[in-house]
């Protein structure tokens, strides 16, 4: 492609991105992201991140990271296998089988890198994966990545998945079968039906694989939607992200140990990218420890959770059928959505629209975040906003 056919390619396609309302404008943060952010000079009420605890600007995890670069550095200084694992790493995976309730856990740089080590290191093309069709970006990748076979089947169809699952067993095509899901659907806050998905797996001698980003620290007293559902045990992945609740960066896979010392030699992101920052292991340790001590922050989060779904559904806005904090108020056209987001903004509140490609075209939203750090008049004074932003145009 010459440097013109290239410019004839952006700028195509960008100009038709922003005429369809479906360009995503990148805001710089400027400052610390809490419940009340800074943006080219204004503050505004942030619904918009997924710190759902508060821990990132947390001052435990601050001076654990303080403390941690101090005695090792900023940077690991190599990957994982040469000489990049810090005793602190070590105790971090230590951390998070005892918070998993696993047998052993291996960290990542990132949550998406998780999917793209732990599937492609297990499946290849000779298996078959069951793949919910509202799966995370980094999930379907990772099924990608792996040359599997790949299997959609319905959202949370349980019907559907049994069907395809026996199909897919019967037909002895297939050496190895995993059904993948989220835990928590990152789009609309519903929780993945993991109870029947384990009696599936079990009735069909297939793998079971749990991406749970929007979960841990979340549901199951902070150990996730596996541990909510009683099913420890009974899930060989267990997927979490330490970017999230946790408050920090990274992601980790939990499971049997002979599952993780596989993942140690034949995971690629763990074999060819520097480990996780020294700092940043620290804060995540604090942040398991703290939830392992107490339930107070994630009390707090399903408080200001609840409040604020009544506000926004009293109010007469579509917030789903979410079972968790994660909020969206469906719009539907894209265009309008991204107009709501935008006055929303300007009237004081941050609430980022959502649209196609990361969800189905015709069902934008706006996507509410609410924290552990919201105070009540934060909230109080975001639903008036709401109110006065949606019957403005005519949304209510």
């Amino acid at each position: 492609m010459s440097s013109k056919t290239l410019h004839e390619f952006l700028k195509e396609n960008l100009d038709e991105l922003k005429n369809k309302g479906l360009y995503n404008v990148i805001d710089p943060v400027e400052g610390p992201n809490g419940p009340i952010i800074t943006i080219a000079g204004r503050e505004l009420i942030n619904l918009s991140s997924n710190n759902y605890l508060g821990l990132a600007t947390d001052q435990r995890l601050i001076d654990a990271c303080l403390e941690a670069t101090k005695t090792y550095g900023v940077g690991a200084g190599a990957v994982r296998t040469i000489n990049g694992t810090l005793d602190i790493h070590v105790k971090l995976e230590e951390r998070l089988a005892q918070f998993k309730h696993t047998e052993a856990a291996i960290a990542y740089q990132s949550g998406f890198n998780c999917n793209m080590a732990a599937i492609s290191a297990v499946m290849d093309k000779h298996d078959a994966i069951l793949s919910d069709e509202l799966n995370h970006a980094s999930i379907i990748d990772g099924c990608r990545l792996s040359k599997a076979k790949i299997i959609r089947y319905n959202h949370s169809d349980m019907e559907d998945l049994r069907t395809k699952t026996r199909q897919a067993k019967e037909s002895g095509m297939y050496n190895k079968i995993m059904i993948i899901t989220d835990g928590v659907f990152s789009m609309d806050g519903d929780i993945a039906k993991l109870p029947e998905i384990v009696e599936i797996a079990e009735e069909f001698d297939v793998m079971t694989y749990v991406d749970d980003a929007h979960g841990s620290g979340v549901l199951g007293n902070g150990a996730g939607t596996v541990k909510h559902f009683g099913l420890s045990d009974r899930v060989d992945f267990q997927i979490g992200t330490l970017s999230k609740a946790i408050g920090v960066v990274g992601g980790y896979v939990a499971g049997k140990r002979d599952l993780i010392d596989w993942l140690k030699v034949r995971s690629r992101p763990f074999l060819f990218s520097t480990a996780v920052t020294p700092g940043a292991v620290a804060a995540c340790i604090e942040a398991i420890d703290i939830l392992m001590d107490s339930s107070d922050l994630q009390n707090k989060l399903w408080e200001n959770s609840n409040y604020l779904k009544e506000g926004l559904k009293a109010l007469g806005f579509d917030i789903g059928a979410s079972e968790t904090p994660i909020t969206p108020c469906v719009i539907g056209d894209e265009a309008k959505t991204q107009e709501f987001s935008k006055r929303l903004n300007e009237e004081g509140v941050y609430a980022k629209s959502i649209v196609f490609p990361t969800v189905p075209k015709g069902t934008g939203r706006v996507r509410n975040m609410p924290t552990a750090a919201h105070t009540k008049e934060m909230l109080d004074h975001a639903l008036a906003l709401y109110e006065k932003v949606g019957k403005e145009m005519e949304l209510i």
